[in-house]
């Protein structure tokens, strides 16, 4: 009887350690994978915002202009000639809102419209108005840009996707 015992104990130990070997082997033929990606140049940041200031600028509007980067830090920003002390902070606030949700800022006042209880509103640095457009490789948002000053938001915006296309050629 003890010698059945040991055995069905041995038979036990032999299929969990099969069981535990072939989860290992599986486990090392899978092959650690390195992310890839491009990310903005601070050259072509600092395109972006010369840009859009030079572009509202030659309308007649005093702006600010951030770009942010794929994690939503800072690349460039200057604020603009006579332009009010808050447009800095809020050119970085509409692009880092573009590229945190990879939709134009404007978008969020649609999102709020529809939804005033829209959650998101609350976190840190969304700021609800237009003015910032996401920076895309196709469907990869690599950043975003904002531009803060001008009398309208739509005219920030025009300014931002001047900034963008200024460099379109860089981001393919």
């Amino acid at each position: 009887m003890k010698k059945n015992m040991d055995l069905t104990k041995t038979a036990r130990v032999v299929r969990e350690t099969l069981g535990a070997l072939a989860f290992l082997s599986a486990l090392s033929s899978v092959q650690a994978q390195l992310l890839s990606h491009k990310d903005l140049s601070a050259m072509v940041a600092i395109s972006i915002v010369q840009s859009a200031i030079t572009t509202c600028k030659a309308n007649g509007y005093n702006v600010s202009a951030t770009v942010v980067g794929r994690n939503g830090e800072i690349l460039a920003q200057a604020r603009g000639d006579n332009t009010g002390p808050h447009t800095l902070e809020n050119s970085f606030r509409k692009a880092y809102t573009a590229r945190t949700f990879r939709v134009a800022s404007g978008e969020i006042v649609n999102r709020l419209k529809m939804d005033p209880a829209f959650p998101l509103i609350h976190l840190s640095n969304i700021i609800a108005n237009q003015g910032g457009l996401p920076i895309k490789l196709e469907d990869d948002v690599m950043g975003a840009v904002g531009v803060s000053g001008a009398p309208g938001g739509d005219k920030d915006e025009a300014c931002s996707k001047a900034g963008i296309d200024k460099v379109a050629d860089h981001l393919r």
